[in-house]
């Protein structure tokens, strides 16, 4: 990647976004943010340029500079995504630390962050804008959907499928060959022994549905 990133978002997974692509030598243009108390305002010596509708520095975007996602608000997410594909016609591009370790027969998507020490094992299935925090494990065959978070240490076991949307809490444990449905959400340090459905949102050891 030759071009500077214009980061969207100006908040811990931004800044965790930076740390990333500056690990890699990729030079960080800058972030927007519609917190506009944030506007001119640095963030480790990074500035906060403008809002994400700026059209200023969007007209930059997919010719001086690329664009990353960084909100763990999925709905944002999926607006600012849509935005950057129909407006600019790019897509975001992954932050990759480089002491995460990915097999070479793993398929990645658009837009994800995979953060260091993570493991992502041989035919794990990566979608699009998808978030694996530090020390998180997805083994062998696994398929995660757009949109997922998985969170610090958890454990994705082998044949493992995640669906859209879904939240996987820090230390949380997947047994293998379970299937997580859309937008469910799995707390932390939860070891999840069964399907979860569509919505659902699970916790414990073993893990139980908990009404919300």
């Amino acid at each position: 990647m030759d071009n500077p990133v214009l980061i969207f978002g100006a908040n811990h997974l931004g800044q965790l976004a930076k740390d990333i692509f500056e690990s890699n030598h990729h030079v960080v243009y800058g972030f927007l943010d519609d917190n506009k108390s944030l506007h001119g305002t640095e963030l480790d010596d990074v500035a906060v340029l403008g809002s994400t509708d700026d059209d200023g520095f969007l007209k930059l975007i997919g010719k001086k500079c690329e664009a990353f996602v960084a909100s763990d608000d999925t709905r944002l997410r999926k607006a600012l995504v849509k935005m950057l594909i129909e407006k600019r016609k790019v897509q975001p591009v992954n932050a990759v630390h480089k002491l995460a370790l990915i097999s070479p027969r793993v398929v990645l998507g658009y837009g994800n962050l995979i953060d260091q020490g993570s493991v992502l094992s041989t035919g794990v299935q990566i979608g699009h804008y998808v978030v694996v925090h530090a020390g998180a494990i997805i083994g062998p065959g696994a398929v995660i959907g757009d949109h997922v978070q998985i969170g610090a240490g958890a454990v994705i076991n082998a044949g493992v499928q995640i669906g859209e949307g879904a939240f996987i809490g820090s230390g949380a444990v997947l047994v293998a060959g379970v299937t997580i449905g859309k937008d469910a959400r799995v707390g932390a340090g939860s070891v999840v022994i069964g399907n979860v459905a569509e919505g659902e949102t699970v916790f414990g050891n073993p893990a139980k549905t908990v009404k919300t």
